[in-house]
């Protein structure tokens, strides 16, 4: 070895020194310094929704098909329709440690923490630009805040329901007097107020038990996503929708334990975030791919006959009018007090962001899905 590579070796061994020295002064183990690649994970992923082709579902499989190509050697198996955890148990099992991720629909834990339900409602984001703005409203962000703090549940971002969400059956569900004396599966406690204004019976359950409560008769007819429809279609041939906002206003959280995130190497956490983000942005274009494509084949403007049926104004003012403030007087009475000024925030948030994005103004309103014609088999 020469003196200049003498010179240049003992460089080196200083800063390794210097960096070990750091480390030890610090309490951080010498191989964080060393750790520059993502590290392999297995992950569960749990959620209360439909396999594909609900777009939440396909979002999911999508995340399970890029796990690996982005962190060699990873796997996220994939829970559908409350097969490991109902929504409940899962943020449980979140918090615990037990679990690794959900995608889950804010309302239904509220069993858990009832301030989850201060961004939950029908009637307050109502078209597609709002729904899509949720994350910069104040009230969602102090609903972060509080998981991460209070919950150890670290939030990424929201998916979206259906934009066409609304109710299945074996007949019309279309104006109030539809739905008088009938058990409705409802998606959530605040959706239930509203089956109640509507002298509906409303009926809790997790979605893979839909299709054969539909058949022995158990409900007439489910609250769901028309992409959750697709599932279902044969035993609920009739759907009824007024459009985002109208027969339900919950969202799609999508979450993961921060006692496992924060074991995470920075550098897996960053490529995960990364991913994370990938897939939501791609749920909300199959989501609306999802609604466009199944209304292009399965709507119809009959009422009487089979299929989607988009409600006009006026039936939507008669939907919504019966309801008036159910929604939220229920929320109110199931939330602290603390809380309840936070649930008038959201409305009045939900309802400026409706008016700043008006209908057919959103991104996602101007997509073009033939490109995920692929993945979107409207069966």
């Amino acid at each position: 070895m020469n003196r200049n590579q003498m010179q240049r070796f003992g460089v080196k061994a200083a800063a390794a020194i210097f960096v070990a020295g750091v480390a030890v002064t610090l309490g951080i183990p010498q191989s964080a310094y060393a750790q520059d690649k993502p590290q392999k994970v297995v992950l569960r992923f749990a959620a209360d929704i439909a396999p594909p082709p609900h777009p939440a579902g396909l979002a999911m499989k999508y995340f399970a098909e890029r796990l690996p190509q982005v962190i060699p050697g990873s796997e996220a198996r994939l829970y559908f329709a409350g097969a490991l955890y109902t929504i409940p148990e899962a943020f449980e099992a979140m918090r615990q440690g037990n679990l690794e991720m959900t995608w889950m629909q804010i309302g239904k834990a509220a069993p858990v923490d009832p301030w989850m339900m201060t961004v939950v409602g029908p009637g307050v984001m109502t078209t597609v630009g709002a729904v899509d703005s949720i994350e910069k409203t104040k009230t969602y962000q102090m609903l972060v805040e509080r998981l991460a703090k209070n919950q150890a549940i670290k939030v990424f971002g929201t998916g979206q329901l259906s934009f066409g969400y609304g109710v299945g059956g074996k007949k019309r569900y279309a104006k109030p007097d539809d739905f008088s004396g009938r058990k409705i599966r409802s998606t959530g406690p605040v959706e239930n107020a509203s089956l109640d204004a509507w002298k509906a019976n409303p009926v809790v359950m997790a979605f893979g038990e839909v299709p054969t409560a539909l058949e022995s008769g158990v409900i007439d007819g489910l609250i769901t996503s028309i992409g959750a429809w697709l599932s279902v279609r044969e035993q609920a041939p009739y759907y009824t929708t007024g459009g985002a906002g109208v027969f339900s206003g919950d969202y799609y959280m999508v979450s993961a334990s921060r006692r496992w995130w924060d074991r995470l190497s920075p550098a897996t956490q960053v490529a995960l975030q990364k991913l994370i983000a990938e897939t939501i942005q791609m749920q909300k274009e199959l989501n609306w791919c999802v609604d466009k494509l199944t209304y292009e084949k399965y709507g119809t403007k009959d009422p009487s006959k089979p299929g989607v049926y988009w409600m006009n104004p006026q039936e939507v003012a008669a939907m919504t009018s019966a309801v008036g403030d159910a929604s939220t007087r229920y929320v109110k009475s199931k939330t602290p007090p603390e809380a309840n000024p936070w649930v008038d925030t959201f409305v009045k948030e939900g309802r400026e962001l409706s008016k700043q994005h008006p209908a057919g103004s959103s991104w996602i309103e101007k997509l073009d899905c033939s490109k995920h014609a692929s993945r979107i088999v409207i069966k």
